[in-house]
């Protein structure tokens, strides 16, 4: 999703935790049931604190038709932060120092992430590697090629610890520098043939997930952590892909956030590689060598430096009445469906204020009638 100037942002980074209750509140708040990373912003913003929002969570779901809400209780995060503790993991809090800058420009950028290894990895140029789990011998030859030269060239690379191509990418960059992106907790090895590499990257590069720590990866978290690839890095390159497959999903994040995307040909009768050929034929760059990835892309530049994070100004009240709140609701849901739509195409097409329509989105998030997947996108639950 891209928030147009028209439509004030409700993904804007709020401050970052100033004390360890305030950090603890905030993750409380992020693991509550059905609060998502758009929903977490918008309760930080509209009451001020994690603990004010907490407060106000069981009346915002009971006004959303939600009975006997609990918030996350207390003992969840205590065991999830002795959890870190005992992985040796650190908990890295978005606005804080720590964390990757170019993450930012996600409009759903993770409020923390949970770090085992080398956090310098997280400041330097980034190039990310996906392709197939069945990757064939030239494919996982082209893998160890391009990440051995790119990282000799000063290039961290990033990819998502699986087997194929990512396994490929992260053993031949190890000693360079490589991050590898887990769909389930940091402190989760998946798959469980890949345990040996995740221990080395843990002591030589590092390890990341935005998920709680233990969490078991499922289906659905994929997606989600195949944006954090494509955020941190400046581009993707694709070595091998299937027509419908993970590593699209990855370039297709890298291209929403302007991004560079790249592709390794193939044989066109090669299944593995129908999604680079179509990557290319659709203005991918084509990649013989690590020579063409630095040719396309944009030359180094510092990044700006970060401006202090504030807040934005808190909506007005509501001043709508209960029937205009209703007609607001039906519309919201008329417009959405199984297809995702983008929360400010949503919000032109309903030609309202910006203001009036987020509040109802939290809403109906909270009480289950609407589902946000990774980029914001807005689907109608089923």
């Amino acid at each position: 999703m891209t928030e147009k100037d028209t439509h004030p942002s409700s993904t804007h980074p709020p401050l970052p935790p100033t004390s360890e209750d305030d950090r603890f509140a905030c993750l409380r708040l992020l693991r509550s049931r059905r609060v998502g990373i758009s929903t977490y912003q918008r309760l930080l913003i509209e009451h001020g604190t994690a603990q004010n929002a907490l407060a106000a969570l069981p009346e915002v779901a009971r006004a959303a038709g939600v009975s006997r809400y609990e918030i996350c209780p207390e003992g969840v995060i205590h065991a999830e932060l002795k959890a870190g503790r005992l992985a040796s993991a650190r908990l890295i809090a978005q606005g804080t120092p720590d964390y990757p800058a170019p993450l930012n420009d996600l409009p759903d950028a993770p409020p923390f992430l949970w770090v085992i290894g080398d956090t310098t990895l997280l400041h330097k140029p980034a190039i990310a590697l996906v392709g197939a789990r069945n990757a064939s011998s030239l494919g996982t030859r082209m893998a160890r090629g391009l990440a051995r030269d790119l990282g000799n060239a000063g290039y961290t690379v990033v990819s998502g610890l699986a087997r194929g191509v990512d396994a490929a990418a992260h053993l031949a960059a190890l000693d360079t520098g490589t991050i590898a992106v887990q769909a389930g907790g940091v402190d989760t090895i998946y798959p469980a043939e890949n345990t040996e590499l995740a221990l080395n990257i843990a002591k030589q590069g590092l390890r990341l997930s935005e998920q709680p720590m233990g969490l078991q990866p499922m289906a659905r978290h994929f997606p989600a952590r195949n944006r954090l690839i494509s955020g941190l890095a400046q581009a993707t390159v694709v070595v091998e892909a299937a027509a419908k497959s993970g590593s699209l999903i990855t370039a297709r994040d890298a291209l929403d956030l302007g991004r560079d995307v790249l592709a390794v040909p193939g044989h066109p009768m090669d299944a593995r590689a129908s999604g680079c050929n179509m990557l290319i034929r659709d203005g991918a760059v084509l990649v013989r060598d690590s020579a063409d990835v630095i040719e396309a892309i944009a030359p180094l530049a510092p990044r700006a430096p970060e401006l202090p994070l504030t807040a934005p100004p808190a909506p007005p009240p509501d001043r709508r009445s209960l029937r205009e709140t209703a007609n607001l609701h039906g519309q919201i849901l008329n417009r959405l469906g199984p297809a995702p739509l983008p929360e400010d195409q949503l919000i032109r097409d309903l030609d309202a204020p910006s203001e009036s329509v987020m509040p109802l989105l939290v809403e109906l998030e909270l009480e289950g009638s609407i589902n946000r997947g990774p980029g914001g996108l807005l689907t109608r639950a089923s």
